[in-house]
């Protein structure tokens, strides 16, 4: 079943390859759409038939190269699953946006369908070289994604600057994958075997070098700071469907990195440096919400909020390593927090990133002093656009508040003054978007290069609607109704705690 859901991506875009590229675009967008679709009902099958708690499951091994213990093994288990469904569910939903792509819509499909398959498989990974192979391959294909469809040469050159940065970061990574290999009697590079065999327990200095340049690998895709610098520009000269996965699925492979690695495979010295994971936690909320809110630009203000929102995970996972003064249900509370953040994030910026393209693509520009009075105009727009800005800022009735909520509980004993400066940041975020949303939509009427006429400025189309809306009703429903989703992830972290405390 896995094997099919991570794979189906990726042989529809071989079929594609022998379509003509003279066939009709919808041809292109229409298989994309499908396949999208067909593999959300596959992720929602798994969902029903996953035991909580029941550790991973739908396993499928198979050896790869037996010699140097590396293995094609796949499974999911509750930290895993949620984000397999936010990647089927984001996936699907720019599919459906791309219906008003026009530029070689061939190559564009393909390439993200390519993305769709590696994304999937990453979440699904119980092996560190598969799990290597899938992280690198995400970057290639969104470096064409970037350089191909972004905005003219200055997108090329932030495509170059995410693809060299993230690239170094990865090769950090795979140090740190030998390092474990190199570690474990037998050899191996089986996830599930490391987090058992657990080589090197009692840290020292070979594991704090291990856990540094696994860290540092995932920090840059995450990113933390000061590891950031790439994803403002990546960002903001992305498409907006490139915007999109970039921020709800791509950086959620450096999180999701730290709970299915770092965290369970070297749990003694995730104990020893937990203080570091809350301080570089609590400096990237605070930094991503203050330079936010000093971005005249729309999508280069929601992309530093990524590395706000991000800080949030960052302080949970670190608050849940952090033993003295706490309890197992307040470390359980802030890991719970930070994967239902990972998915909170994941739909909500999202939806954001694609409302900015909806605006680039009627005014041609992201500069907020260009516009205002946009209500009046396109009132649909306006309500959507609110509705993800207060999700977004962690107004209660939404996903982020529910994650929110449980990190900043779990994370109170452990980390009380980290904790109530990361609050200051729900603060600051509020403050932004609020501006955003007066800059934008309140006031007299304007319009880039069309000061005072009634140029066309169209409302949300049905397409656009088809595809932002479902990720902030989900983002509702959540919020409103979560424990669907806290009883999948919460066994899975009170296992995971567990694993860190031993």
């Amino acid at each position: 079943m896995l094997s099919l859901i991570v794979f189906l991506p990726a042989a529809a875009a071989a079929v594609l390859l022998l379509v003509s590229g003279t066939a009709p675009r919808r041809v292109f967008i229409g298989a994309w759409i499908a396949v999208s679709a067909i593999d959300l009902a596959l992720v929602v099958a798994v969902w029903l038939r996953l035991v909580p708690g029941g550790g991973f499951q739908f396993e499928q091994r198979a050896d790869w190269m037996p010699t140097v213990g590396i293995s094609y093994h796949v499974g999911v288990d509750g930290l895993s699953l949620p984000l397999v469904a936010l990647t089927a569910v984001l996936f699907g939903a720019c599919a459906v946006f791309a219906l008003r792509e026009t530029r070689r819509v061939k190559p564009y499909v393909t390439l993200f369908l390519g993305l769709q398959t590696v994304s999937l498989g990453l979440f699904v990974a119980l092996d560190l070289i598969l799990f290597f192979l899938f992280f690198d391959l995400s970057i290639v294909f969104m470096y064409f994604l970037i350089a191909g469809w972004g905005h003219g040469e200055r997108a090329r050159a932030a495509a170059l600057k995410f693809f060299l940065y993230t690239f170094l970061g990865s090769l950090a990574l795979l140090l740190g994958f030998i390092l474990l290999y190199l570690a474990a009697r037998p050899h191996t590079f089986d996830i599930v075997d490391l987090i058992a065999a657990d080589p090197l327990a009692g840290g020292g200095v070979y594991a704090a070098l291990t856990l540094f340049a696994v860290g540092v690998g995932l920090a840059v895709k995450t990113p933390t700071v000061p590891f950031h610098t790439w994803l403002p520009p990546a960002h903001t000269e992305a498409p907006a469907t490139g915007s999109a996965i970039l921020a709800g699925v791509l950086l959620k492979m450096g999180t999701y990195g730290f709970v299915r690695i770092a965290m369970p495979i070297l749990p003694d010295t995730w104990r020893q440096f937990a203080l570091v994971a809350v301080v570089v936690g609590v400096v990237s909320v605070l930094y991503g919400a203050l330079v936010a809110l000093a971005q005249t630009n729309l999508k280069r203000m929601i992309a530093y909020t990524s590395v706000n929102h991000m800080g949030y995970v960052i302080l949970g996972v670190g608050a849940a390593g952090i033993l003295a003064g706490t309890d197992e249900q307040a470390r359980q509370l802030a890991t719970t927090g930070a994967v239902t953040q990972m998915v909170a994030h994941g739909l909500i910026t999202g939806a954001l990133f694609l409302l900015t393209g909806v605006l680039y693509d009627r005014g041609h520009t992201y500069d907020m002093a260009a516009y205002s009075g946009l209500a009046a105009r396109t009132p649909v727009f306006a309500a959507v656009f609110a509705v993800a800005a207060f999700a977004s800022l962690g107004l209660p009735g939404f996903a982020g508040f529910i994650a929110e909520f449980q990190i900043f509980t779990g994370s109170l004993s452990a980390a009380p003054v980290a904790t109530a400066l990361a609050v200051t940041g729900i603060l600051i975020t509020a403050g932004l978007f609020l501006l955003a949303v007066q800059r934008l939509f309140l006031g007299p009427l304007r319009i880039p290069d069309a000061p005072g006429s009634p140029r066309p400025f169209a409302d949300l189309h049905r397409s656009e609607i088809a595809a932002i809306v479902p990720l902030l009703a989900v983002a509702t429903v959540i919020g409103v109704l979560p424990r669907f989703l806290l009883d999948v992830i919460e066994p899975a972290s009170r296992a995971l705690v567990e694993l860190v405390a031993r």
